[in-house]
């Protein structure tokens, strides 16, 4: 193998191999462990398998037929993890749930069972150019699903009063990124046929410096962020998120935890925590703590108002307050006046 041709099969390869890393990484590393991961991380699985294939093809175009197959099936899963990736940064836990299951649960059999009757070694007319044309067609389908459902974020590059943060440059890069990497392999014809292996070394690079970048200014998309300063959350998505946030924190009473924490909120949500922290400070307008203590109070009124028996403290500790202190500064805050005073206050209106 010449010099050159050793260059371009390191340069190709060795991002089809860091790519499965990174997939791995998402799959059974990174935290919080959420789907949102789990997508990232088949998503670039994927990738690796139908980059690595298109290497070794194009060094050694004697390749068996069955790996062949097994890459062209990776690719055809591309497209759905791709959607569902950026559908988990914006959907319900609920929808995003249903989403998955459904799109996985029509998709695989379609590819085990074509796979299985129709394998590519014995009908390779079918294959070329039907088949792969379909699987590059699903592809872009689901890609642009992906672009409609990340309108919030493509909405921000043409607001000039709307500064883009490291989620946003990171959704923006993938979806850029995957769109290139398509139309080099769907449009091989005048292209390289390695060309899509080398974009994709390319995109993964990209991602790392924005992962690096990321963790220097707490922005990268597996990490709580700052507060962002005049950036709302688009208002459906935002209504959305905040009837179904609402939804579990009354039902299932989180509150009651005193150590309640936002990543653990995000957590049981499924979202990314600065997604939470973006929805109560620019769309709502009230911190975490703030957006908690409210509930905690609220519930302590009607314990105030119907409970004689339990003491102030005990109140307190019940609602999620972990000290008496934090109980009685939270509620003077909020209602204005303290537990002992509202409760004396209650006891006269009986009276009256």
């Amino acid at each position: 193998m010449e010099i050159s041709r050793e260059l371009l099969f390191f340069f190709s390869g060795l991002g089809a191999f860091n790519g499965m890393l990174m997939g791995l990484y998402f799959l059974f590393v990174a935290k919080p462990k959420q789907l949102s991961n789990y997508f990232l991380g088949a998503l670039f699985i994927c990738y690796s398998i139908r980059i690595g294939k298109s290497v070794f093809f194009y060094f050694n175009s004697d390749l068996a037929f069955s790996y062949l197959q097994f890459g062209l099936t990776a690719c055809f899963f591309i497209g759905p993890f791709l959607y569902l990736y950026i559908s988990s940064l914006f959907d319900s836990p609920e929808k995003i749930d249903r989403k998955w299951k459904w799109h996985l649960a029509v998709l695989t059999p379609i590819a085990l069972v074509f796979g299985f009757l129709y394998p590519f070694e014995h009908h390779v007319d079918l294959w070329r150019p039907y088949v792969i044309k379909f699987i590059y067609l699903s592809w872009l389908a689901y890609s642009v699903l992906a672009l409609i459902k990340a309108r919030p974020i493509l909405s921000k590059t043409t607001d000039s009063s709307t500064k883009l943060d490291g989620l946003d440059f990171w959704v923006l890069s993938l979806l850029v990124g995957n769109m290139v990497i398509w139309a080099a392999y769907y449009f091989v014809g005048i292209t390289s046929y390695i060309l899509g292996a080398l974009l994709f070394s390319f995109m993964l690079y990209l991602l790392v410096v924005l992962v690096l970048f990321g963790k220097k200014h707490q922005t990268n998309p597996n990490t709580h962020s700052p507060k962002y300063r005049n950036k709302r959350i688009d208002d459906k998505v935002a209504s959305l998120l905040y009837h179904n946030l609402k939804k579990v924190m009354e039902e299932e009473k989180l509150y009651r935890d005193a150590n309640l924490k936002l990543p653990a909120l995000a957590k049981r949500m499924n979202v990314l925590p600065h997604t939470i922290s973006q929805l109560l400070n620019d769309n709502i307008g009230k911190g975490f703590p703030q957006w908690v203590n409210e509930y905690r109070i609220s519930e302590a009124k009607s314990r105030l108002q119907s409970d004689d028996n339990l003491t102030l403290e005990a109140i307190g500790y019940e609602c999620g307050f972990n000290s008496k202190s934090t109980f009685f500064a939270s509620f003077k805050k909020i209602v204005g006046m303290t537990p002992s005073r509202f409760r004396d206050s209650l006891v006269q209106s009986a009276l009256n």
